[in-house]
């Protein structure tokens, strides 16, 4: 009777590992699969901006926005993160990777080696994003000067520090749809649905996290507690900004500067240089689309102590 029990539990512990094993893996790269395409660099430079590659990753303390050399420290209550090397050096960076290769990492959060990335990197914004736009990321990101140097390790503790972990977060957290347009709205909201949603990846900082990291769906672009770990990022529905005009949203997108007077502070001023370089249509059309949603309230904030900077 024993030894049968002991049966029992091995089989169902081999079972449960199977699975584990099974729902944890990566996607291979056979399941990428694209026609041919003609590089459009000046639509790469779009999506770097779009996309904000030089926030996290141009190397920190230093004037050049385009030396994607990387080493900017990300915290989170998981653990430090630091940003990766993205120039075309053949050794410290992504100079001798393919373009199927960076297109599963950006959209699938997968390395060219097979492990899952942690979702300090934004891919679960850019798995919206249309995969003609990453190729053509990948062509403008190879006109860019290499840059040598090998950037540290994650600081991250276990259990967190268990890769494969990652895959059943993103089971849970990833839907892998392309962005779809809505007839029903412009195209210039449409457009601007896309940069908001997809490249811009601004529900990355704008939406609230539960306890495993995951955004709270049903308070998206509601604003929260800095994934940083200080200061507040403010709500961006019509709860938190519902007096600026889409004019005022578009001035900010491309100034940095709030009908009030104020400026952008903390990490936002990073993100603002980025998305300044976009176009005055697009500047429109993420206002419009801003301007069009819901008022959401956000979690309750803490007491307020300082005046806040509106930050990503």
């Amino acid at each position: 009777m024993a030894r049968r029990m002991l049966l029992i539990v091995a089989v169902a512990c081999a079972a449960a590992l199977g699975g584990f094993w099974w729902l944890t893996a990566t996607p291979t790269m056979s399941a990428i699969s694209a026609p041919a395409h003609s590089a459009d660099v000046v639509n790469g430079m779009t999506a770097f901006n779009a996309g904000g590659c030089a926030s996290c990753h141009a190397v920190p303390n230093q004037p050049d926005r385009l030396s994607l050399g990387g080493g900017l420290a990300i915290t989170s209550p998981f653990g430090t993160f630091y940003a990766p090397n993205i120039s075309p050096d053949p050794v410290d960076g992504i100079g001798r990777w393919s373009e199927a290769e960076f297109v599963r990492a950006v959209t699938q959060g997968v390395s060219p080696e097979g492990y899952h990335y942690f979702p300090a990197f934004p891919y679960t914004s850019y798995q919206h994003a249309r995969t003609d736009d990453i190729r053509d990321l990948f062509a403008y990101l190879k006109t860019l000067a290499p840059i040598s140097g090998k950037v540290r390790d994650h600081d991250v503790p276990f259990p967190f520090n268990i890769r494969r972990n990652i895959g059943i977060w993103k089971l849970l957290f990833m839907d892998g749809k392309p962005f779809v347009p809505d007839p029903a709205h412009t195209p210039s909201w449409n457009r601007g649905a896309y940069l908001v949603g997809g490249l811009g990846h601004c529900a990355e900082c704008h939406s609230p996290r539960n306890f495993l990291g995951g955004i709270i769906s049903a308070q998206r672009f509601a604003g929260g507690p800095n994934p940083e770990g200080e200061g507040w990022v403010p709500n961006i529905t019509q709860k938190g900004i519902g007096d600026w005009s889409e004019k005022e949203i578009a001035n900010f997108l491309h100034t940095g500067e709030m009908p009030d007077g104020d400026s952008a502070g903390g990490a936002m001023a990073r993100v603002i240089k980025n998305i300044s370089q976009l176009s005055s249509d697009d500047h429109a059309g993420m206002a419009e689309y801003l301007k069009s949603l819901p008022p959401v309230d956000g979690p309750p904030r803490p007491r307020k102590t300082k005046p806040d900077d509106l930050q990503e």
